[in-house]
């Protein structure tokens, strides 16, 4: 058992902290289009965008997202999870210059695609690297930053569009000798390159150096970031759960319930409900949306970045709670929150008139009370599936297929966004009760999904973990 010493548990944190700068540009790469889409959409600069090539181009970096997830797992396992963060660093670098100088439609997507094998890499490595240089007794908090890094990045990339668009009056205006909206997207290259700085400087992760048999580094790391005292018991305990005999691949995940491994299906599922609950609609669309309930465009900024200070203060909670309380009660306390404020939301914009312009406008009360709902959503979700997933997803897998497991559930999460990222014009012009009505059903439905099939992981050690822990939360309660 680890005994943490305030220096030895400062520096995990701040390993923890470095390796989470890849959840902050993930946040500010997928986020930093909300400000810049309705210029786009304007004819401005000769970008012409319809409803269906609106959605695309907000949600074309989820492709990337889901390819730079899927490849993500193997290659950390062959090369290592520091190089591949590093890697990711520059694809966010190539894709801020790219984008904030892009000469059409074709080639922003092209780059926005870019940033996403970035965001797809960075979202697999972060939590699987964070779980693995982290003690069990406060992995779940270390693990939590990803999220925090999430949103925090959300909310730097709202507040720049939102302070780049009032200082020129405006997305679609100059500034600085081009369009406002391309320093939108030109800012992420600060971040991206701190970011791969920072990586350079990671040690690499404990259980990737014992699989490749690295057994000196490995010993080092565990001595001086996780304060292992009984070093060559744990690396024995590492090594029975790893298979160092062959590099992990996908056909490890195989299983004979529907083709995988029951674990598996739990993290795909657990990714697919955190986005089907339209958490991203939020952040993709919020200043649409709060423009077309009467808010000028300033004021649907200002709101939207109201939004993402929520996001965050809520998941500083979930990082003081989630070792405490548990994964398994926050995820089902979320589910019935969200499915009701989800629910809220759904009923109020039915009573939405469209104006001449086609744009929807809510009467009193209702304007407020979907506004008090969207952010009560946030509130719920970045307390508790926001924060949890990452943690559970970074946790829950045996050593021996973590990395190619939480690949598979990325990627699966980033596919999920895509189709409800993509979907939500279209289902905005078939109305906003329907789009929220969806929303809400999924909610409702991953409360029943968690109180039958999710394990709880508090407190327990990776290698712990098993395959078949479904079939053990079938038989009885989980330990915790």
């Amino acid at each position: 058992m680890s005994q943490m010493q305030p220096a030895m548990r400062g520096r995990v944190i701040g390993i923890s902290i470095a390796a989470a700068m890849g959840g902050f540009l993930f946040g500010f790469d997928t986020a930093v289009i909300n400000g810049a889409v309705d210029a786009l959409a304007g004819n401005v600069s000769g970008f012409d965008l319809n409803v269906g090539l609106k959605g695309f181009a907000v949600s074309s970096a989820l492709i990337g997202c889901a390819v730079g997830a899927w490849f993500a797992g193997p290659l950390a396992n062959k090369y290592g999870r520091v190089p591949v963060m590093v890697v990711a660093a520059g694809l966010f670098l190539l894709s801020a210059l790219g984008s904030g100088l892009a000469f059409g439609v074709i080639d922003l997507i092209i780059w926005r695609v870019v940033g996403g094998l970035g965001v797809g890499a960075a979202s697999v490595i972060a939590p699987a690297y964070i779980a693995e240089v982290s003690p069990a007794k406060i992995r779940g908090r270390l693990g939590s930053l990803q999220q925090l890094a999430i949103v925090t990045g959300i909310f730097i990339a709202l507040l720049s569009d939102a302070l780049l668009a009032n200082i020129a009056g405006g997305a679609a205006e100059p500034l600085w000798g081009l369009d406002a909206w391309r320093w939108m997207f030109i800012a992420e290259a600060i971040p991206a390159v701190v970011y791969g700085v920072m990586a350079l400087r990671l040690p690499e992760s404990p259980r990737y150096l014992v699989a490749k048999g690295d057994l000196k580094r490995a010993s080092e790391v565990l001595t001086t970031v996780t304060g292992e005292i009984n070093v060559e018991d744990k690396i024995r305990e590492i090594t029975g759960t790893i298979d160092t005999e062959r590099s992990e691949s996908l056909s490890d995940l195989r299983g004979n319930r529907f083709g995988l491994k029951p674990i598996v299906w739990v993290g795909i599922l657990l990714s697919v409900f955190q986005q089907f609950v339209g958490i991203n609609v939020i952040f993709y669309y919020s200043t649409t949306l709060w423009q077309s309930v009467g808010f000028g465009e300033s004021d649907a900024l200002t709101i939207t970045v109201i939004t993402s200070v929520t996001n965050i203060v809520v998941t500083i909670v979930a990082i003081m709670l989630v070792d405490k309380v548990g994964r398994r009660i926050m995820l089902l306390v979320g589910s019935i929150g969200m499915a009701v404020t989800l629910g809220f939301m759904a009923l109020a914009f039915s009573f939405g008139t469209l104006d001449a312009t086609g744009a929807v406008t809510l009467p009193d009360p209702w304007a407020t009370i979907a506004l008090i709902c969207a952010n009560a959503f946030v509130v719920f979700f970045g307390a508790t599936w926001g924060p949890l997933v990452w943690v559970l997803l970074g946790e829950m897998f045996p050593n021996s297929i973590r990395a190619g497991a939480l690949a598979v559930a990325a990627a699966a999460q980033w596919a999920a966004n895509f189709f409800i990222s993509t979907t939500f014009p279209a289902f905005a012009e078939i109305g906003l009760t329907f789009a929220y009505s969806f929303y809400a059903f999924f909610a409702l439905l991953s409360f029943f999904f968690v109180l039958r099939f999710v394990p709880e992981t508090k407190g327990k050690e990776l290698e712990e973990m098993t395959d078949d822990v479904v079939v053990q939360r079938r038989r009885g309660p989980a330990r915790t």
